[in-house]
């Protein structure tokens, strides 16, 4: 009996702990990572991701761009543009709004330069006085105008600012205003103002105040006629000339994924509508398609300033 309770009060000699080999055996694929397998997109799903981003942004709003050149012939530029883009996205937001504008001074009257650029900022002074409330005040602020009456109050307040900083100058001015989707133009003189739609078509939106297209619209000259006549650079309404100044005003959607294209005639005097469309739509950005635009018009001869904007809607 006691040699049976010696047995089991009898200490253990401890024991070196055994060595343990881990061998790395390499994994196969696909992982298993906190049981959900993961494997290469195909090109399918791939391509739906793509159009998927390609198609739908959020918040809505406006890519812009632009570009300049004084031109190969000419050494003061008499052109102007102007940009601006607010858009305030969450809870409370507002549509995005867009204000841009080109103006071509008149060439061959005395400071041309200072008819563009005054107009230009006092076209824009007014409708961000005009449009400031509804876009930075809370809770937002009605408008007390409509957007054809704010741009309309405008364009005559530029042509009482000319006729004072510039008097016996001219310019042209298209201004564009851009609430959400809707477009309002206004338009005196001969730049031009497009939109370019998905399908990749091409639309003047604008009517030249020229004495060349008032000749062509009678039915007396042809386009062709009208592209070379001798007095094509002479207008019959500009800013800064005359007593009394009313714009043209257009109202018009803007297409979601579609353009708008503003310019002087500096740009499509010398470039055609095809080309441009074509440039734009094969452009990898609009800001290439713009530098390319004025360097197909200064390859062209360039004998004028040239201006463009280009703004796509996003959404």
């Amino acid at each position: 009996m006691l040699d049976f309770f010696k047995k089991f009060s009898k200490k253990k000699e401890p024991q070196e702990p055994k060595e343990t080999k881990i061998t790395a055996e390499p994994i196969s694929r696909p992982v298993v990572i906190d049981n959900a397998k993961t494997a290469p997109l195909s090109d399918l799903q791939l391509e739906s991701i793509r159009a998927l981003a390609q198609n739908h942004f959020e918040p809505i709003q406006y890519l812009v761009a632009s570009g300049q050149s004084v031109g190969q012939r000419r050494e003061l530029n008499e052109d102007c543009l102007f940009t601006l883009t607010t858009c305030v996205a969450g809870n409370s937001g507002n549509p995005p709004f867009g204000l841009f504008i080109v103006a071509d001074g008149m060439g061959g009257h005395q400071n041309g330069e200072v008819a563009s650029n005054t107009a230009v900022r006092t076209v824009s002074n007014y409708v961000m006085k005009k449009i400031h409330n509804v876009l930075f005040s809370f809770p937002i602020e009605p408008l007390d105008e409509s957007l054809q009456e704010i741009l309309q109050g405008a364009v005559l307040e530029a042509q009482h600012a000319v006729m004072k900083e510039a008097p016996g100058s001219g310019t042209t001015v298209t201004a564009a205003l851009v609430l959400g989707q809707q477009l309002t133009i206004a338009h005196v003189g001969d730049s031009r103002g497009y939109l370019l739609y998905n399908e990749h078509r091409m639309e003047a939106i604008t009517r030249d105040h020229s004495l060349v297209r008032r000749l062509e619209e009678l039915g007396q000259i042809t386009a062709a006629e009208a592209a070379v006549h001798p007095q094509r650079n002479v207008l019959y309404r500009a800013v800064g000339q005359g007593d009394n100044m009313d714009a043209d005003v257009i109202t018009t959607p803007f297409p979601i994924g579609g353009y708008l294209l503003l310019c002087s005639d500096g740009l499509w005097g010398l470039v055609s509508d095809d080309e441009m469309s074509q440039m734009i739509y094969s452009a990898p950005t609009i800001q290439r398609a713009c530098q390319d635009m004025v360097a197909a018009a200064n390859a062209a001869g360039g004998p004028d300033n040239i201006s463009v904007i280009l703004v796509k809607l996003l959404g």
